[in-house]
């Protein structure tokens, strides 16, 4: 009897744990994907605003993405809608996150990962926290009470803010590459990947696939995040996969990146100028798939048209 009688009050001290922080979840999840209300990454958390099923591209990964793909580019050039969920230091288990988000309510064709992330640390305590925090909120969102107001309380999740420039962060700062002449210099040797991380991207591909989009590999260029190792150990991974890789960085002709120009901090991450480039070689790169349409002239997509005369109009202001 004493045994049943501790069972049931663990039994109870569960349920209302549970209970608690489901409970407490409800409570802290931010209302709105703004950045004032609390929302983490809220430029690439920008898609959970945007119209359902209306997004053909998802590009995933860290800052070296969010820097070099400019979605509003490739909808002037091609009529493809597109959005850029880089963060910056991106591990893999927040790109399954921002992945999941993703299909939730889009149905991207083709998701564009890359590479850059699949080489960054992460341990099983962070895979064990996000999803942890996927379940329940209050653990990703603990510091709300600062700023979150009583009416807040039981207001239900309206996310409907969407970054103006789909998730791309704009620059044009330039620090010109202090070792451009030495960047992508020939190797046989190849980078390792920890297991983990290629555990995480075979998940990823898994998922792709059961959701009918194309996964794809991409290098943007950096002298400084990528080398001729990498570029071995991403190639081999792939044709693991079964996936497409692209490596910008060795694409000198098709992507003619100016090193003293189109970065903007000594080659790490590149600016608007060398942006632009990417962009245009990805738009024909991304037509050749044969999996998209052209939706300019289509009212529904009228404010992507809207988004890109206001892109447009920041392009002049600056003088670009």
């Amino acid at each position: 009897m004493i045994y049943v009688k501790r069972i049931f009050t663990f039994i109870m001290f569960v349920l209302g744990l549970v209970g608690l922080l489901i409970g407490s979840s409800y409570i802290f999840l931010p209302k709105s994907n703004e950045k004032n209300s609390g929302m983490e990454e809220f430029k690439a958390n920008g898609i959970l605003g945007e119209k359902a099923n209306s997004i053909d591209i998802l590009f995933i990964g860290d800052s070296e993405l969010y820097s070099s793909v400019i979605p509003l580019q490739l909808w002037d050039e091609k009529g493809y809608t597109s959005y850029n969920c880089g963060t910056s230091g991106q591990t893999l288990d927040y790109t399954a996150v921002m992945l999941n988000r993703t299909f939730e309510k889009q149905s991207p064709k083709i998701v564009v990962l890359e590479a850059h992330a699949i080489y960054r640390k992460f341990t099983v305590k962070n895979v064990l926290f996000t999803k942890t925090a996927d379940y329940f909120s209050v653990f990703r969102y603990h510091n709300r009470w600062k700023t979150m107001k009583i009416q807040e309380m039981n207001k239900p999740a309206e996310y409907t803010f969407t970054d103006e420039c789909k998730g791309y962060r704009f620059s044009t700062k330039v620090k010109a590459s202090e070792n451009a002449k030495t960047h992508m210099k020939p190797s046989d040797k190849s980078a390792p990947i920890e297991k983990l991380n290629r555990q995480s991207v075979l998940k990823i591909k898994k998922f792709c696939d059961e959701k009918g989009a194309k996964l794809i590999l991409v290098s943007t260029p950096s002298t400084k995040c990528w080398n001729y190792m990498r570029h071995n150990g991403i190639e081999a991974f792939a044709k693991e996969l079964q996936c497409e890789y692209i490596d910008m960085n060795l694409m000198k002709k098709e992507i003619p990146i100016d090193w003293d120009k189109d970065t903007r901090d000594k080659g790490d991450h590149l600016n608007y100028f060398g942006a632009k480039k990417v962009t245009s070689y990805l738009s024909e790169y991304l037509e050749s798939t044969a999996l998209l349409t052209d939706k300019r002239g289509n009212p529904d997509y009228e404010k992507w048209d809207l988004a890109l005369n206001e892109f447009n109009k920041m392009l002049k202001e600056q003088h670009v």
